[in-house]
């Protein structure tokens, strides 16, 4: 794939760009390497200057950054905003409590003193998506970069001037020159920057099988590595559920960043108490919703970000109703340019078709009916994912048991699942492992360190392990 911007609003190439040279290439990772030994011991006061700034920064020039990623991958404008408007959240959110977060913890043992240390590792390969192109960075950078560690960014190849921008973001910061470089390489070149031995860890976001490659490639190194892969999150429906909340609800969850989100709810389980007065309001708040062009703030659904992701779609979508699932609405690309593809919803899905059992990355609804809390957890648990799901019910035996059955993550009751800075985000299964965000996130690329002190050392040794 080229590294190139492509309007997906209108199928035309804006800009291209031409790979970095394996010259420019070790010159970045090289710099990056020497930054690390200077950066890793200034202070958190010094870091957080920074990273307020760097908040600043993204606040001040919120809307231009907002329209570069509409162009570059379709995100409706409003939702661009607030991306943008995330990630200062997660810099300031670092900001202020990484010190907290990387204090010395005392543990009170025979020696005089022993206590547990925390120490950056190096720099750190993030191989990052398209589909958020700022908050994907921004939530690996912001904790690496206050953990004192730096970073290499290998952004999805249609949004190079989204990770063009944030280098220079953090540039603007004030941040040392190789303290968060941009690398312009193909896929190809991945391997040998996660080989180099100035490479400490990595982390990625993006497809089960790009996860797969990056996790056996470091592996082979013993290199700590991170991974937030795809999902097929189960939204599930009870009888008690606040219906007008959990049918709004629902739509936006499916239909955020144009259904292309790995948290999105992609499989609605719905009590067959409720299901059909569910299926009915959904069904037409979906075919309500506006599609269009990104860059107006009346959209609801923009352009799918390249054209092989809205083949994709038509695809599971054609051979799940060649199958037997039923249309609902929706189940067509729009005749005209760029990557548009209708609201769509499926029920009585066979178990073996692709909306089932696939990750659809596009604003498609997957119903599946549910006699009881029972079912609905097998129903939810039926998939090689485990990345989040959301459960509505007001019912508290019910909450209790899907926070301790379902096999995810990330467990929201009565809440659209959402990544927060302040709480840990990652899933299992096929969704990955390790975690970002909150006190769990910023300690994954960090050594932690048992320290010892005896004072007076009396000579005596452990002979255990």
């Amino acid at each position: 794939m080229p590294i190139a911007t492509i309007n997906p609003s209108t199928g035309e190439t804006l800009q291209t760009f031409d790979s970095l040279t394996q010259s420019e290439l070790e010159d970045k990772l090289e710099r990056a390497a020497n930054t690390f030994r200077t950066y890793r011991i200034t202070s958190f006061a010094e870091r957080e200057a920074l990273m307020f700034r760097a908040a600043e920064i993204l606040e001040s020039d919120k809307s231009r950054l907002a329209r570069l990623m509409t162009i570059e991958m379709g995100k409706p404008i409003k939702g661009a905003k607030q991306e943008v408007e995330k990630c200062a959240l997660v810099c300031r959110y670092y900001a202020e409590t990484a010190k907290r977060h990387l204090a010395d913890q005392m543990v009170e043992t025979s020696a005089t003193k022993s206590y547990v240390h925390f120490q950056p590792l190096g720099p750190v390969l993030a191989v990052m998506p398209w589909n958020f192109p700022f908050w994907q960075v921004f939530r690996f950078a912001a904790p690496a970069l206050m953990a004192g560690n730096v970073g290499l960014l290998k952004h999805a190849s249609n949004v190079p001037q989204c990770a063009l921008a944030i280098e220079e973001i953090f540039q603007q910061a004030g941040f040392p020159d190789g303290a968060f470089q941009t690398l312009l390489i193909g896929s190809d070149l991945v391997e040998s920057v996660l080989k180099d031995r100035r490479v400490a860890a990595a982390t990625l976001t993006g497809s089960e099988p790009a996860g797969r490659s990056v996790a056996s490639i470091a592996g082979k190194q013993i290199k700590k590595t991170v991974l937030e892969l795809g999902g097929s999150d189960p939204f599930i429906v009870m009888p008690s559920a606040k219906m007008d909340e959990a049918v709004t609800t629902a739509v936006k969850a499916r239909t955020i960043n144009s259904g292309q989100s790995c948290i999105a709810a992609k499989r609605f389980i719905v009590s067959t108490d409720v299901y059909p007065e569910f299926e009915r309001r959904f069904v037409e708040a979906m075919k309500a919703l506006r599609v269009g062009d990104p860059l107006k703030h009346s959209t609801d659904i923009g352009p799918l970000a390249t054209e092989q992701i809205l083949k994709d779609v038509e695809s599971q979508v054609k051979t799940s109703v060649a199958a037997g699932a039923h249309l609902l609405c929706g189940g067509n690309r729009l005749e005209r340019a760029g990557n548009f593809y209708e609201p769509t919803v499926l029920a009585n899905i066979p178990a073996d078709s692709p909306a089932s059992c696939e990750e659809v990355f596009g604003p498609v609804a997957m119903l599946f009916r549910a006699r009881t809390i029972d079912d609905a957890i097998e129903l939810a648990n039926g998939t090689n994912f485990g990345l989040a799901a959301a459960a509505w019910t007001t019912d508290p035996t019910e909450q209790s048991r899907f926070i301790e059955e379902l096999e995810v993550g990330c467990v929201f009751i009565n809440r659209m699942v959402a990544s927060d800075p302040r709480l840990p985000f990652g899933g299992t299964k096929n969704s990955g492992y390790g975690r970002e965000l909150g006190e769990f996130g910023i300690r994954e690329f960090v050594n932690i360190k048992t320290v010892w002190i005896d004072e007076q050392p009396t000579g005596e040794n452990d002979q255990t392990e």
